[in-house]
């Protein structure tokens, strides 16, 4: 049997319950479920918890601008009760996916024993307790279709990663295709702030939790460690490699300059060309900037330049976090349209 793709009508498809006069469509829904019916064997089965006249007046509509746009349903499940199976028990789940657009919806997923994707729009009603409970039944999270294409054709870059050592027990929970959320717990309060910065303004999610043996030696360890498991994460969480832009590259702040570029290519690399005059900038050695970047280079297998000047080291090195956020919020896009290895060799 064919996967299928449970779209729930209202939030998905339609921006609300529609009128037969007034039909808003959800932002460019008509174009990227087109290209989903041309280019991907989904079955696609339309759920709603709506009814009546006013509705089947308008549903008539929207099945024929969506059919004018090759997308067809094989059927229109109505079920009043939205986190129920109801008439969906019948079909195989298996590699399937609901598409909600509230995250109390994301029950039907785990009813039906399949993975979510939510269209989130940040209702104030929606808790982040109710998130963070049913976050092992979404598969990605996003406000827009091209998301959801993307996702279809390349698969998720979420990555559990964990790394234990006599020193260290650090656990990673990545997703390459966030929107910069952050949970960074290092026990260095100066690097939690430069990891911040790094999800932030890379749009990736990035929850990393740190066991280490800070009491007993000094942070040279845990800095360490936690470099390496990250660029181990990413690794990983690049999968085939296929559309990715693999390149990036530069930040001011306030009086410094940072420049950073990276090359996501298979190769290990670093050249750190920063002075510092400091020892220590808050509870973190500034020698231990390079070291970081050095240790990320070798388990991403990447090439990093970096460069950077200024007066004031804390605002050197933000900048320079900041400029590598920017750097591999490039390096990590994926090109929708151009399902290629970014390599002459074929390889990376």
């Amino acid at each position: 049997m064919n996967k299928v793709l449970f779209l729930d009508r209202e939030g998905t498809l339609v921006e609300k319950i529609p009128t037969k006069e007034k039909v808003i469509f959800y932002p460019k829904a008509l174009s990227f479920m087109s290209r989903i019916s041309r280019n991907f064997n989904y079955e696609i089965v339309l759920v709603t918890n709506q009814a009546g006249e006013k509705f089947f007046k308008a549903q008539r509509k929207i099945m024929k601008t969506f059919e004018n746009e090759g997308v067809y349903f094989s059927a229109v499940s109505i079920d009043r009760n939205s986190s129920g199976v109801g008439m969906l028990e019948s079909y195989d789940i298996s590699g399937s996916f609901v598409i909600v657009d509230r995250i109390t919806d994301v029950l039907l997923a785990k009813n039906l024993k399949c993975k979510a994707i939510w269209l989130k729009k940040g209702r104030k009603n929606e808790t982040a307790f109710s998130a963070e409970k049913l976050q092992k039944f979404l598969a990605l999270e996003t406000k827009y279709w091209e998301k959801i294409y993307e996702f279809l054709k390349f698969g998720s870059r979420k990555i559990l990663h964990s790394r234990k050592s006599k020193e260290t027990d650090i656990k990673i929970i990545l997703q390459m295709d966030g929107s910069g959320k952050y949970n960074i717990c290092t026990g260095i309060g100066f690097l939690n702030h430069m990891l911040e910065q790094l999800a932030k303004h890379a749009s990736i999610d990035l929850s990393l939790q740190v066991q280490g043996d800070l009491n007993v030696i000094e942070e040279h360890h845990t800095i360490e460690d936690i470099s390496i498991a990250l660029g181990e994460a990413f690794w990983k969480a690049f999968g085939n490699k296929l559309g990715l832009a693999r390149y990036g590259f530069c930040l001011p702040m306030d009086e410094g300059l940072a420049k950073v570029a990276l090359d996501f290519g298979g190769r290990s690399n670093l050249v750190f060309k920063v002075e510092f005059k400091r020892e220590k900038i808050g509870d973190m050695q500034t020698e231990m900037v390079s070291h970081f970047f050095k240790s990320f280079s070798e388990s991403a297998k990447c090439n990093l330049h970096i460069q950077a000047k200024g007066e004031n080291e804390h605002h050197q090195i933000e900048a320079i976090f900041k400029a590598f956020a920017i750097s591999v919020k490039m390096a990590v896009f994926r090109d929708v349209q151009l399902y290629k290895l970014p390599s002459t060799k074929n390889i990376i």
